[in-house]
């Protein structure tokens, strides 16, 4: 996936997002996107880009498709419904992706006074739920979006009530997807969620009880960083990127690193030794420990004045919604696709870290006091200087009237807070020794 988070888990304040990058950000096919949701490289920590958290994987329970929905079976309710052209209810169809067919079901409820709501499920891929970010019906067209994904969704109902023919629409990429009233005897099932792998106790203090280090394979999608339950597992990722996550720094702040470090890729399988899902301090110990075990790191810390983006809020105050996650749980963060960002259960500390681990070309320094976790989203048009520090390249500048503003001006517009330019403190981390990992 080229800058896709992908999703796993139900638990979205347990996610983080993960993004993987491809030489080429258009390569994007839909049911990579519309796997999006947390998979986070995405972090508690951010993934972003390149880091990602990700709940427990979901088992899929298999569905079988049925024949479009007629009226003939619908109970009286959902019948009156269907004559009167009211879109609440099941609807399902096939999204005919690439080589992939993705069995979508939305619902669709009212709400007071007067309103809808949808929420779509994708029910061959491991994702949670997307609840639509807005749901409107007027004049036979049922439209909805949703945000996290930058997709949306604008179909026309038949005559009969029965069907609605649309297109999907997800960043650049637009295809077909025609939705049927379905009854509950011909609705597909959907798999219930896993269950949660309860937390690892706070005060615990972890170590991998058994981990592997393997060379990555030639032209893997990466970086990514993963926590799925108890699981960990790096992909197409540098050890100064592992570096930079475990110690919460950009990677121009690690100094006298050997040339491999930031050229040779590794993926990493590792579990814990204490039971439950670790929280993102407790992540970031297991993989600090691994490093000084497995690579011999020994380094000291030194601080030293350098450019830096400094990030403050603007003068109109934040625009950001507080968060209703767990304030102790993983974020979600992630791309789905260069310039479109999503945020949830974040702090301003893991909004910094995502920007200066995957977008920006220098260290981003917090200086907003924002206390507490968010949920927010972000749109914005990338110049050649950004994401070039995980191998991507933006696409030259659309001259489009609706293209999204340059960064700095988006984040001033669309969340409240300023990105400058700005000589400040940094701490250096400083290597004195390091070994290069054998396979094993």
């Amino acid at each position: 996936m080229s800058c896709v988070a992908g999703v796993t888990g139900s638990n979205l304040k347990k996610r983080i997002g993960r993004s993987v990058p491809e030489p080429v950000a258009g390569r994007l096919d839909l049911s990579r996107k519309l796997l999006l949701l947390a998979a986070v490289l995405v972090v508690g920590a951010p993934l972003t880009t390149g880091r990602l958290y990700a709940a427990q994987a979901q088992a899929q329970a298999p569905a079988q498709a049925q024949a479009p929905a007629s009226t003939t079976g619908i109970p009286p309710q959902h019948a009156q419904e269907a004559r009167a052209g009211d879109p609440s209810g099941t609807w399902q169809g096939t999204l005919h992706a690439g080589p992939q067919n993705l069995r979508i079901v939305v619902k669709i409820e009212k709400t007071e006074p007067g309103g809808l709501k949808a929420t779509l499920y994708s029910i061959d891929q491991q994702v949670p739920p997307l609840p639509a970010s807005s749901t409107a019906f007027e004049g036979g067209v049922l439209k909805f979006a949703i945000q996290m994904l930058d997709g949306s969704y604008e179909g026309k109902m038949s005559s009969d009530r029965q069907s609605i023919a649309g297109d999907w629409k997800q960043g650049p990429t637009s295809l077909p997807l025609v939705l049927e009233r379905a009854t509950p005897a011909t609705e597909w099932a959907i798999p219930e969620p896993p269950a949660v792998v309860p937390p690892m106790a706070a005060d615990a203090n972890p170590s991998f009880e058994v981990a592997t280090i393997k060379p990555s394979k030639p032209d893997q999608p990466g970086p990514g960083i993963m926590v799925r339950g108890t699981r960990f597992n790096t992909v197409s990722t540098t050890m100064s990127f592992l570096i930079s996550f475990a110690y919460g720094i950009q990677t121009k702040q690690i100094a006298n690193a050997p040339a491999w470090l930031d050229s040779d890729k590794f993926d990493i399988a590792a579990q814990p030794d204490t039971p439950g899902s670790p929280n993102d301090r407790q992540v970031k110990a297991m993989i600090q420990k691994l490093l000084a075990d497995r690579l011999q790191m020994k380094f000291h810390r030194e601080p030293r004045e350098m450019s830096a983006y400094v990030l403050t809020v603007a003068k109109n105050g934040p625009k950001l919604k507080k968060s209703e996650g767990d304030p102790n749980g993983l974020p979600a963060m992630g791309f789905q696709q260069l310039g479109v960002m999503f945020a949830r259960n974040a702090s301003m500390t893991d909004f910094a870290g995502l920007m200066q681990w995957t977008v920006l070309d220098r260290p981003v320094v917090d200086q907003t006091g924002l206390q507490g976790r968010w949920d927010f989203s972000l749109k914005w048009t990338p110049d050649e200087s950004q994401f070039s520090g995980i191998g991507m390249k933006a696409p030259p500048p659309s001259d489009a009237a609706d293209a999204p503003p340059p960064l700095f001006t988006a984040i001033q517009e669309q969340i409240g807070l300023k990105l400058a330019v700005d000589k400040a403190p940094v701490p250096m981390l400083v290597i004195d020794h390091i070994e290069k990992p054998g396979e094993n």
